[in-house]
């Protein structure tokens, strides 16, 4: 079907498509795709105990999630993030990823890949590393199996430490994430650090965001990664990498591992400035700023046709707002209602 041409793109076909670029000249290259907001845990510091979750009617069709991903593709995104809730919960998801990996042999896609929490990536490792997929983010934050029950209100570790050795022994290269908080977290880390890399993991520490009423009390356990930082100093040497992904992650390299360590401290270093990123929920919404309750919606654009998706998606990034508003001194009530399970972080 021929669409007419969206005002402001070039009609020229021999012009390659223009890329997704922001009022503050930021080119987004990054998409983070949501397939769901359902998830196999209950995280304290991403959900509630009791969700509600999105009926499944809402939600973009796996044939739409690859169109969608289509169009930002052509026009600039080179990195795709899967995610959710736990991506690996959709059903029949990895015949979307099977369906994107054709943008990685074409080219036009440089990464795909995921962020999970692990418990069904024993069942998945290997067909992802077979449609291209060479890295994964997994969440866990301890390790012990009493209080990984704690956290997750249900999760089961082991799982969790089968899916990691599955994606290893698959090729993937694993990140751990681990949400840094007050307590017995601060008493852990060092566990986490040499765990990770003496499996030749990176990990990445995160500070806790104000998203979504969780029902417990944010300002107990929230932990600024400035002040984590200067204790792990007083026991690891630590120097400053230039190395990353393209993310938020600022990363140190820990001179007796060897391995690195990545920080993502939303709260107390804004990291705005060099945003490339939007994200996409499950239910076909475009949010450009994770601290942000605006969205776009591009399901009913899309169900029209792609010329009026591609001006739905060009108006929302021109909106894009410079920064976050996330503050440190201000964690007693979330600063959106949305939960992270909504857009995976």
């Amino acid at each position: 079907m021929h669409h007419a041409p969206v005002p402001g793109t070039p009609c020229r076909a021999d012009l390659p498509p223009a890329p997704f670029v922001d009022g503050f000249g930021r080119r987004v290259s990054y998409l983070r795709l949501s397939v769901t907001d359902r998830c196999d845990l209950r995280c304290t510091y991403c959900m509630a105990e009791t969700m509600t979750f999105r009926p499944k009617r809402e939600l973009l069709s796996l044939e739409e999630l690859a169109r969608l991903s289509a169009l930002f593709i052509r026009h600039g995104v080179r990195k795709l993030r899967i995610t959710g809730g736990e991506p690996l919960v959709r059903r029949d998801v990895m015949d979307l990823f099977g369906d994107l990996s054709r943008h990685l042999r074409s080219g036009a896609l440089h990464e795909l890949t995921l962020t999970t929490n692990g418990t069904l990536l024993a069942r998945h490792a290997g067909a992802l590393a077979a449609c291209g997929v060479r890295r994964v983010n997994v969440s866990l934050d301890t390790l012990d199996p009493a209080r990984y029950r704690a956290i997750t209100r249900r999760g089961d570790i082991r799982m969790v430490l089968a899916g990691i050795e599955a994606a290893r022994e698959a090729g993937l290269k694993v990140k751990i994430n681990a949400l840094a908080s007050r307590g017995a977290f601060e008493s852990e880390v060092d566990d986490l650090i040499r765990f990770a890399h003496r499996r030749g993991m990176d990990l990445t520490l995160i500070e806790e965001m104000p998203l979504g009423d969780t029902g417990l009390d944010r300002r107990a356990s929230v932990l600024s990664l400035r002040e984590l930082q200067a204790d792990l100093a007083s026991r690891w040497t630590l120097a400053p990498e230039r190395a990353g992904t393209g993310g938020p992650a600022r990363y140190l390299r820990v001179a007796e591992t060897g391995g690195m360590l990545g920080l993502i401290s939303p709260l107390s270093c804004n990291f705005c400035a060099l945003c490339n990123r939007v994200r996409v929920s499950c239910d076909g919404r475009l949010f450009t700023c994770m601290g942000e309750e605006g969205s776009v919606d591009l399901r009913a654009p899309l169900r029209r046709s792609e010329g009026a998706a591609l001006q739905a998606i060009r108006q929302a990034i021109r909106a894009k707002p410079e920064r976050h508003r996330f503050d440190l001194a201000r964690m007693a009530e979330p600063a959106v209602a949305r939960h992270m399970s909504a857009l995976g972080g």
